[in-house]
């Protein structure tokens, strides 16, 4: 199972407790908030594929209501 930025952040503190300085800290808190970006924009792509390839039927009647109503939004209302 892939580690969580909390768990490499534990780990690395535990692990370099004589590097363990104010700025050392706060730069593995910031390494960690971008590993959990990171993490959820992967999320996100894999779902994206994973309904485009489960769901296409669907996507394509929800994409058809999409551009009826951004039409009717954007042109219709003139």
């Amino acid at each position: 199972m892939k580690q969580t930025a909390v768990e490499w952040l534990q780990d690395t503190w535990l692990n370099y407790p004589d590097l363990c300085s104010y700025d050392k800290i706060q730069e593995w808190f910031k390494q960690a908030k971008e590993m959990e970006k990171n993490n959820i924009d992967n999320k996100v792509i894999h779902f994206a594929e994973w309904l485009t390839k489960k769901h296409t039927t669907t996507l394509i009647t929800l994409y058809e209501h999409f551009e009826e109503q951004y039409y009717n939004e954007t042109f219709k209302s003139e």
